[in-house]
């Protein structure tokens, strides 16, 4: 029995895509699979097929998935995508086919004996976790232009989910966050709706242009971070614990200064 491989493209639209195609295959659910990219060994007896990310099979899936999964449902399946795992694309693939089976679809993500469920709610968990932590630990400082700039460098793509946090709470402000792992920059211009540049030469020349008064700031801010503590009750494990060490580099208070 010949095993099909829908080759993806690690974004949302790529695995979307290849959901659908995986439906117009109408084949049985386990002969069809979802992988990121080209594997290393190609299996015996197994067909791979390439698949383009299309934006109206896209937003027919997302749809489909809104409808049937209801808002956590579909939100747990978008957080799953946004994991650096390889194996998300199958995962959400399995949880999608098993979740249109069930009698009450919204119910999904509680069906945790399934293992395929359980993988996606653990990806959608971490990922979550760690845009949580990102709203909180965030630092965004001043460049020349008047614009607010903010550095991250997250494991998994993160940036559309902090986004809207900051573009609710600084809605009359001009900012920009850059994801430097994947080198994606956040732009919300005052007033407008936010929306997402890749690789941009002309942002990346200016983002470390910081106006005059932010070095000060930065500077105060830092020096009263590191005096205001009393000596007797540090706590190194604990501090790393709620703050693990990769933020800190990002952040004002961390920078010129060694990690402990």
């Amino acid at each position: 029995m010949e095993e099909y491989y829908l080759v993806c493209e690690d974004s949302l639209e790529g695995i979307f895509t290849g959901i659908y195609d995986a439906y117009l295959k109408k084949l049985p659910r386990e002969q069809v699979h979802l992988i990121l990219g080209e594997e290393d060994n190609y299996r015996l007896f197994a067909v791979y097929e390439e698949c383009t990310p299309d934006k109206e099979k896209t937003a027919k899936v997302g749809r489909t998935l809104m409808r049937e999964f209801g808002r956590e449902g579909y939100m747990a399946l978008c957080r799953a995508i946004a994991s650096r795992e390889a194996d998300k694309a199958e995962a959400v693939y399995r949880t999608v086919a098993a979740g249109l089976s069930m009698k009450n679809k919204k119910e999904v993500m509680g069906n945790l004996k399934n293992p395929y469920i359980h993988r996606v709610f653990e990806l959608a968990r971490f990922t979550a976790n760690e845009a949580h932590y990102h709203v909180e630990f965030l630092r965004f400082k001043e460049l020349e232009s008047g614009i607010l700039f903010a550095q991250m460098g997250p494991k998994n793509n993160v940036i559309t989910f902090i986004v809207p946090h900051f573009a609710d709470r600084l809605p009359q402000e001009n900012f920009v966050i850059h994801d430097e792992i994947r080198d994606i920059y956040a732009v919300h211009p005052a007033g407008r709706d936010w929306y997402l540049v890749y690789g941009d030469d002309k942002i990346r020349q200016t983002e470390h242009i910081f106006s005059e008064g932010e070095k000060k700031y930065s500077e105060l801010f830092s020096c009263f971070f590191h005096t205001i503590a009393v000596k007797e009750r540090k706590n190194r494990k604990l501090q790393r614990n709620m703050l693990p060490l990769r933020y800190r580099e990002y952040m004002t208070e961390f920078q010129d200064r060694p990690f402990k």
